[in-house]
C-alpha cells in the first residue's frame, strides 16, 4: 500500500511560519486530489486544506484562509502547505491525505500520512 509522507513539522513561536511538504512513497503514484488534516489531542481529525492535481482547485477551512496556502510541484509529486501567522491552537498533528476526488471529508481518503508534529508555543 502507497503510503503518504510528511516532512516539515517543528516547534514555532506564534507569528512563525513552517512549510510542511508531502510525498507519496512510491514515485509512481498518482491521485487526483490531496488533502492536509489535522488532529489535536481530544480533539477529532479535522480538514484544513485540500487540492486539485489537475484543476488546481483549492477548499480550505475558514481557520485556515488567509494564514495557510496549499500547492502542488508536478514534477516533484509533491504537495507543500505554507503556514504562517501560526497560532497556538494550530498545534496538532499534520496528516497528509490522497484520494480521487477533492473534498473536505476524513471519510473520503483512502491514503494517510504517519502525520508530522506541529507545536506552536505562546
Amino acid at each position: 500500500q502507497v503510503q503518504l509522507v510528511e516532512s516539515g513539522g517543528g516547534l514555532v513561536q506564534a507569528g512563525g511560519s513552517l512549510r510542511l511538504s508531502c510525498v507519496p512513497s512510491e514515485r509512481t503514484f498518482s491521485s487526483s486530489a490531496m488533502g492536509w488534516f489535522r488532529q489535536a489531542p481530544g480533539k477529532e481529525r479535522e480538514f484544513v486544506a485540500g487540492i486539485s492535481w489537475s484543476t488546481r482547485t483549492t477548499y480550505y477551512a475558514d481557520s485556515a484562509k488567509g494564514r495557510f496556502t496549499i500547492s502542488r510541484d508536478s514534477a516533484q509529486n509533491t504537495v507543500y502547505l505554507q503556514m504562517n501567522s501560526l497560532k497556538p491552537e494550530d498545534t496538532a498533528v499534520y496528516y497528509c491525505a490522497a484520494d480521487r476526488i477533492l473534498s473536505r471529508a476524513v471519510s473520503e481518503y483512502d491514503y494517510w500520512g504517519q502525520g508530522t508534529q506541529v507545536t506552536v508555543s505562546s
